[in-house]
């Protein structure tokens, strides 16, 4: 099948795996072609093997900043204008309280859920103001809203994401230009726990008993959001399954 070569860019982070993928399958179901970008350039190649030409496959590690500040450059010519950035790279790493954590833990986390969604925003983000059209998508997390145990900096770093998310569209008022926070709470599906926990048995612990939200979820509530008419933003969507509930506060009842 030829590739429609007017067809809107996407340009997905984090494809490689989980979320990422399934967006890449859903947009380039859509109609889109999607530069999909992550670390392992071999599932990336998959990727485009499996859906053709509709998918440009591109390493990127969204915390070498030079890589990508020098990115918009080295889009080959027909994919340099993105229509659509899905800012999805990010992880949580550890559960540990705060006082036992492993401070290059939470530096890569800042490095990812943080710095890479400002840089690969800032790059792009130029491009899209001059055609006065584009949509930045951002994956937040529940974890963003609610604090848990053992979520500091991964939690912060998703609160960071909605502060952003808001500010973008404060600067782009006046702009053709939508910037919209997806915020999933558990969903399974993905490679997120096993990450976080480095235990296949505890990655697979979290989900027992339970009917997350898959990757398929999240990639149909972007394709939809992206959908909506070009004169609507969504600002922020915050999905859970329904076997979840915020927890609301704890008390202990030590302490008395």
């Amino acid at each position: 099948m030829t590739t429609n070569t007017t067809a809107p860019v996407a340009l997905v982070t984090g494809a490689t795996a989980g979320f990422g993928t399934a967006i890449t399958h859903k947009l380039v179901k859509d109609g889109y072609r999607v530069i999909a970008t992550g670390r392992r350039m071999e599932r990336l190649q998959a990727l485009a093997n499996e859906l053709g030409e509709a998918v440009l496959p591109l390493q990127l590690d969204v915390s070498d900043k030079s890589a990508v500040r020098a990115l918009p450059a080295s889009l080959p010519a027909g994919w340099q204008e993105v229509d659509v950035l899905v800012n999805n790279a990010g992880l949580a790493l550890g559960l540990e309280k705060a006082w036992e954590t492993n401070v290059d833990d939470w530096e890569t986390m800042i490095a990812t859920n943080i710095s890479g969604i400002v840089e690969t925003t800032r790059a792009l983000l130029p491009g899209m103001v001059s055609r006065n059209r584009g949509h930045l998508i951002f994956l937040g997390s529940t974890a963003g809203r609610y604090p848990y145990p053992g979520s500091n900096v991964y939690g912060a770093s998703k609160a960071f994401v909605d502060r952003f998310t808001q500010n973008l569209r404060s600067d782009l008022l006046g702009k053709s230009i939508r910037v919209t926070n997806v915020a999933p709470g558990l969903c399974g599906g993905s490679e997120f726990s096993l990450v976080r926990l480095k235990d296949e048995n505890k990655a697979d612990a979290v989900y027992e008993n339970t009917s997350p939200l898959t990757p398929e979820d999240i990639a149909n509530t972007v394709s939809w959001i992206v959908g909506c008419p070009a004169h609507m933003n969504v600002n922020y969507i915050e999905m859970m399954p329904t076997c979840q509930a915020a927890a609301g506060l704890a008390v202990d009842r030590t302490m008395g």
